[in-house]
């Protein structure tokens, strides 16, 4: 083999692992520390053809997130304990400690994690929608766009860093 033939196969064979490694940054991020429940509450919506209410407990141990996704219905958030983030795409992150709540229309991508290193979160989701319609629906992610944190600076305080996009920094 010459050395131009050696150099050419060589530089396909980059471009080649270039190429699985783009792709493979592009696909749907791994949602990790979740702990499943059945739902509370599942049930029929009375003189509604086809709409259900559901009520889910979603509990997630330190560090776990469910990264962007969209609900193809209207979300509303309760906090039960511990402390939680939660961002849609292209506004700034919201702190939720137990009490609070907060409501996600229908379609908005968004992500939550909890940031914590040592305790869980909990909170409950209320969902009303088309009969099995109101889960989330992941998104696909490209970390080659947006993912670049400010030379100074904590990402969750000066929002530099496009937490709904890469993420928090710990699950990275």
């Amino acid at each position: 083999m010459t050395k131009t033939s050696l150099l050419k196969s060589i530089g396909i064979a980059i471009m080649g692992a270039l190429c699985v490694l783009q792709a493979q940054s592009a696909s749907v991020e791994t949602r990790h520390g979740i702990i499943p429940h059945a739902p509370l509450l599942k049930m029929s919506v009375p003189n509604t053809a086809n709409q259900e209410v559901a009520v889910y407990e979603a509990e997630y141990e330190p560090g776990g997130i469910n990264p962007r996704h969209l609900h193809p219905a209207a979300i509303t958030f309760h906090v039960l304990s511990g402390t939680g983030i939660w961002q849609e795409e292209g506004k700034e992150p919201v702190t939720l400690k137990a009490g609070d709540s907060l409501f996600v229309p229908a379609g908005a991508i968004h992500s939550h994690w909890n940031p914590s290193t040592t305790d869980r979160l909990r909170f409950l989701e209320f969902i009303v929608a088309e009969k099995d319609k109101g889960r989330s629906i992941p998104i696909k992610t490209s970390h080659s766009a947006g993912c670049a944190l400010a030379a100074s600076g904590s990402p969750r305080r000066t929002g530099r860093w496009s937490e709904s996009t890469c993420g928090p920094r710990s699950a990275r």
